[in-house]
């Protein structure tokens, strides 16, 4: 089976593939999803995680197999002749996950998606972590968040905040940064990282909507341009996704003219061109955590010398 679903950019919609362990109904961004397989063969490595199955090779490339009902403890198949490999592609990794049963595909719009509280992520490095829940058919469905289930596995393929030593010693900037994470231990990580590389004024929010909002009050105030001077947004966020909100702000003469960089595991190839069709002015895979950094600079430094460009015209 192959997922080859293509929709409108903006529009603040995203595809979910129903699937089962151990019993549980549970979802994945078909964004993330490079086909869906009957369970292959896999061949064990020596000394790895309990959760990682071993290794496949369905064409040319190695994938690493791992085995989600041992990752979220839950008993295994009880017919594993059914089971299915989802073979999935994010933050340039390509990984297939072990579950029981594919139930089906099914559109929904970012903003029905209830967001998981703290009594369900209690542990935002843990394997229960979600990106938030649906209803569909009178079950609840769980997405859950397959950038830290195997961030938990193998913490190495997580954001790459050493990066940000190699930067060397670096000036205090104040230039306002807007970021729209929904990731709580992420959202903390970029904040300390971009801190770390001297831009010390960066306002969080936990998703498009509230950045939007944010954005919005500015404009009414007439302080967007002293308030915003870059917006990182990530793309998959209950309410508002990244692309929703590029969107928004691109076709808004007013806040058109501020850099937006779209940060997320999702950049690859198809969801890139969706993101320079919206206008964004970059686009990274969060591992990338140093060249984000230089591309701000790159930004910001480019907006302020258009900037005084007008300046210099208006008072001429």
């Amino acid at each position: 089976m192959e997922t080859n679903i293509l929709m409108e950019s903006g529009t603040n919609e995203l595809e979910v593939l129903e699937f089962t362990v151990g019993g549980n109904h549970y979802g994945i961004n078909v964004a993330k999803i490079r086909e869906i397989l009957t369970f292959q063969p896999v061949t064990p490595i020596p000394n790895s995680h309990p959760s990682v199955e071993g290794i496949f090779m369905p064409r040319d490339i190695v994938i690493t197999v791992i085995n989600l009902a041992n990752q979220l403890h839950l008993p295994p198949s009880e017919n594993a002749e059914r089971d299915m490999m989802i073979v999935t592609n994010f933050n340039k990794l390509n990984i297939a996950f072990h579950v029981h049963s594919v139930v089906g595909i099914h559109r929904v719009s970012w903003a029905d998606i209830i967001k998981s509280d703290n009594t369900i992520n209690a542990t935002e490095t843990g394997t229960g972590a979600t990106t938030g829940i649906i209803k569909v058919d009178g079950k609840l469905v769980i997405i859950l968040d397959f950038e830290n289930i195997v961030t938990d596995i193998s913490p190495e393929t997580g954001l790459k905040v050493s990066d940000i030593e190699k930067l060397g010693q670096r000036n205090r900037n104040d230039n306002p940064i807007l970021l729209a994470e929904d990731s709580p231990l992420l959202s903390r990580l970029i904040y300390d990282s971009l801190s770390k590389a001297g831009y010390t004024n960066v306002t969080m929010t936990a998703n498009g909507q509230e950045a939007w909002d944010y954005l919005c009050k500015a404009k009414r105030n007439g302080t967007y341009k002293e308030a915003v001077k870059c917006i990182i947004t990530d793309i998959e966020m209950p309410l508002m996704d990244g692309h929703r909100l590029t969107k928004l702000v691109k076709d808004d003469e007013q806040l058109k003219s501020i850099p937006l960089v779209i940060f997320s595991s999702l950049v690859n190839e198809e969801m890139r061109a969706k993101g320079v069709a919206l206008g964004a002015d970059a686009q990274l895979s969060k591992p990338e955590i140093g060249s984000l950094v230089k591309i701000i600079d790159d930004l910001i430094d480019a907006m302020e010398k258009e900037d005084n460009k007008l300046e210099d015209s208006e008072n001429m």
